[in-house]
């Protein structure tokens, strides 16, 4: 059965409405009056309640009115993200910008991307999966985002396809009034040990088989880098976190970079990741190419110096190609977990 409502009726409603009278609103529309009024008379009976008072010269809307006026426009707008849903599929942009993005990703950054997007892209609705380990590729082979933003290493999956967008440095660090902030550096593993090292667990089991980078003899796990990062700063345990994460507390003396006695860093390859044979959408596209242009840019060139200023990242390390090759060969002989590396086990993962 055909529904004898129409967006015709709406819009006419919602004409008259605004106009405050049928000719007005027939004016407005192009429309003769007689189809004007028709139309509101067809939509009175259908609805079965009266939604103007025609007592007066002008019809006023009734109590009944105004509500199915703002339901009326509900569904016109509906009707016009429809539509331009449908052109965007036509041209090539996704219906629905879905990702996973790993914790350790600097959140500013996603958050100006996304925020531009949303003005290139003003009907696009965004789905934002923030996950940890395994987490974003669990999402991406669950068919509940198109593409994810994750060290891939992590998993070592082979299966899928990816693009190497950035870097993130991780680096050993401990409340500043833990016991191990008095340790003088160089601290070696021994010193280490018998304090507590706050690690990450996976919710997924992707995983779940990798060992290494433990090296404390007593250890407290957590699903998430933000409550980790709490119990990291109230001096529960030492851990290495992103440096960009950490780079305004220990500016601010809550936390202090614990000195081991290698000093390389530790970087993370951050991949952009998708399904082979389903290529990321336009709009998706735009994101990862507009993340590119920012990481390049100013604001994370000064954060950059800014982070090198500290000591926190050094560019110019001469270990730094040999760390990255050591890291991604650990990693992908199921050695090394996600971020529980420090730099002075870099080459020397144990269980």
């Amino acid at each position: 059965m055909i529904d004898p409502l129409t967006l015709d009726q709406m819009r006419i409603l919602v004409a008259v409405a605004e106009t405050g009278s049928f000719s007005a609103a027939a004016r407005r529309l192009g429309r003769v009056q007689s189809a004007v009024s028709q139309a509101v008379n067809t939509l009175e009976h259908v609805l079965g309640i009266p939604l103007f008072d025609r007592a007066g010269k002008t019809p006023i809307l009734t109590g009944a009115g105004a509500i199915i006026v703002k339901d009326a426009l509900r569904l016109i707008e509906g009707a016009r993200t429809m539509k331009a849903r449908a052109a965007s599929i036509m041209g090539d942009v996704e219906p629905e910008l879905t990702l996973a993005v790993d914790a350790i990703f600097p959140n500013d950054l996603l958050m100006g991307s996304l925020k531009a997007l949303s003005g290139e892209f003003p009907q696009m609705p965004v789905s934002v999966f923030t996950e940890g380990l395994g987490g974003a590729e669990q999402r991406l082979r669950d068919g509940l985002v198109r593409f994810a933003i994750y060290p891939i290493d992590a998993t070592g999956a082979r299966d899928l396809a990816a693009d190497f967008l950035t870097e993130i440095a991780l680096i050993p660090v401990v409340a500043a009034d833990h016991p191990l902030a008095r340790e003088t550096a160089p601290i070696a593993r021994e010193t280490l040990e018998p304090h507590v090292q706050l690690v990450l667990t996976d919710r997924t089991p992707l995983t779940h088989n990798i060992g290494g980078g433990i090296v404390s003899h007593h250890i407290w796990r957590f699903a998430d880098l933000a409550t980790r990062l709490e119990f990291l700063l109230a001096g529960f345990g030492w851990c290495n976190m992103p440096a960009h994460m950490v780079a305004d507390h220990i500016a601010a003396g809550r936390l202090k970079r614990l000195e081991t006695a290698e000093r390389d860093a530790i970087e993370f390859r951050v991949h952009v990741v998708h399904e082979r044979g389903r290529e990321i959408g336009r709009a998706g596209r735009w994101l990862i190419a507009d993340l590119r242009e920012r990481m390049n840019g100013p604001a994370c060139e000064s954060q950059r110096q800014r982070l090198e200023s500290q000591g926190l990242v050094d560019p110019h390390h001469p270990a730094r190609d040999r760390v990255h090759r050591s890291a991604r060969h650990a990693v992908a002989s199921n050695l090394v977990a996600h971020d529980d590396l420090v730099p002075a086990l870099a080459d020397n993962p144990t269980s």
